[in-house]
């Protein structure tokens, strides 16, 4: 069995943060996504995301139609182990180009 190597190389960390802040009265709360790295880690990711973008999902036979290309970063394997689970993927459905029914576009 062939072992699996990571494309992210370098270090990379990928941690989510939970935000509040007192404004006019009211406690506002957001997250943020934090993605910090060296040089070598920010290269890795960007390549790995280019590749996501640029792959034709029409020709992975063994994605069905309906589906979406996806890459799993592990902490302590991928990125850190300070990291959380990540998942990057294509938001186009294979075959119909149709995007998952949560996703809200942008108004700006």
């Amino acid at each position: 069995m062939k072992k699996y190597k990571s494309e992210i190389t370098g270090h990379l960390d990928i941690l989510v943060v939970d935000n509040k802040d007192e404004f006019e009265g009211e406690i506002q709360k957001w997250q943020d996504v934090l993605i910090h790295g060296d040089p070598e880690g920010l290269r890795s990711f960007a390549k790995l995301l280019i590749r996501i973008a640029d792959l034709n999902q029409d020709t992975i036979a063994a994605l069905p139609t309906g589906a979406r290309e996806h890459i799993h970063l592990q902490p302590d394997f991928d990125i850190s182990k300070s990291s959380v689970q990540v998942i990057v993927g294509r938001i186009d459905a294979k075959g119909t180009g149709a995007f998952y029914d949560q996703y809200l576009k942008k108004t700006h």
